[in-house]
């Protein structure tokens, strides 16, 4: 038996060439579908806007294309893996390989080589790309596929409490003492948390203190009665300061920005794993590719004419998307309070590296 990790260049070579092919193929497929029926439920709303037409759709599509990529390249890492073993056991190249003495694991290390390349350019590409097409779409949605203020600091959908009361805006734009929510509601309630009056404007600016409406409609819930104002001051005690941390969107900042957006709002005292835990996500997720030729390493041994291909194949396949579904779920806990942000990032990986690597070990090793 050799006693290198990796087999022979030339066949290195070979099996990456083979692993990336498919991945690009399987990439390229699911991103082209899921593109196309995004694109039919969100193409009424955006030439819903008057002068929307083309260049709008195309300019959909280029940011939502990156997430579509980051999101599914994983899923197309465990799909060509899947693909490329069972071609490779079909054609009797993996008995071929154990016949001339490579173990299980110098079989599988070009492809997690390459599944290892992979996970660092998909970081890359996270931070670099999908971030800030994130955060362009968002900025785009908030106000409904039109034009997207040029104003920096652009946040969406914000939810604010002033005490009791509630301010919840469809978009922020600006910094400091220039910040201005468009799409306001205000909505003051009594000791009790009732409603008692809502306020709606079309723009706020900020007074110092407060938050100046302007044109506000103004109903009241005990009279039932609405009222025009030429203006209104509402929510003392929130800050610009404070809105700012109030939203802090991890898919759209990159891993340093969100470090120093985790740091501002510990420091006022906020609560931050589900923030913690998204940070840790952003080096965990990219790396999950690396564990996919671990996880569908079944589809690879036994032998093809005992009719368990298929089998192996299914087995893999749903190793894999098990994997996805914990990781999914482990997030949602951390978000909640139930895992440590560290665990909830990385005990999925962790837990289905070991169960891949038992799973190798005591079938082929």
């Amino acid at each position: 038996m050799q006693l290198e990790f990796f087999p022979s260049r030339s066949l290195t070579l070979y099996l990456a060439r083979l692993f990336v092919t498919r991945i690009l193929a399987v990439l390229v497929m699911l991103v082209m579908v899921l593109q196309v029926l995004d694109l039919l439920g969100e193409s009424g709303d955006i030439l819903a806007y008057q002068g929307n037409g083309q260049m709008q759709l195309l300019y959909y599509v280029s940011l939502r294309a990156p997430q579509l990529v980051a999101r599914f390249l994983p899923y197309s890492v465990l799909l060509a893996t899947i693909i490329t073993l069972v071609t490779l056991n079909q054609n009797s190249e993996v008995i071929s390989m154990k016949a001339a003495g490579l173990s299980a694991h110098q079989v599988l290390a070009p492809l997690m080589l390459t599944a290892l390349v992979i996970s660092g350019l998909t970081f890359a590409f996270n931070e670099r790309v999908v971030t800030r097409a994130s955060g362009a779409l968002d900025a785009w949605q908030a106000v409904h596929y039109g034009p997207v203020p040029k104003a920096s600091g652009i946040r969406s959908n914000l939810y604010l409490s002033d005490g009791s009361d509630l301010l919840l805006a469809k978009m922020q734009t600006g910094a400091g003492n220039g910040m201005v929510l468009t799409g306001v509601t205000f909505y003051r309630r009594d000791a009790n948390d009732m409603i008692v009056e809502e306020l709606r404007s079309p723009r706020a600016t900020y007074a110092n203190p407060g938050w100046t409406l302007e044109k506000p409609v103004r109903f009241e819930v005990a009279s039932t009665q609405t009222t025009q104002l030429a203006s209104a001051t509402v929510a003392k005690g929130l800050t610009p300061a404070k809105i700012t941390l109030a939203k802090v969107d991890a898919d759209s900042e990159d891993i340093f920005t969100l470090a120093g957006s985790i740091e501002a709002m510990r420091n006022a005292g906020r609560r931050t794993s589900a923030l913690d835990a998204a940070w840790w996500h952003k080096i965990s997720g990219p790396l999950s590719s690396t564990l996919m030729p671990l996880l569908g390493a079944v589809a690879a041994f036994g032998l093809a004419r005992s009719g368990q291909l298929l089998i192996r194949a299914a087995i893999g396949m749903a190793l894999g998307f098990a994997y996805f579904v914990f990781d999914n779920a482990a997030l949602a806990m951390g978000n909640f309070g139930g895992y440590p942000p560290f665990v909830a990032a990385w005990a999925p990986f962790i837990l289905f590296a070991l169960i891949g690597e038992t799973v190798l070990i005591r079938t082929e090793e």
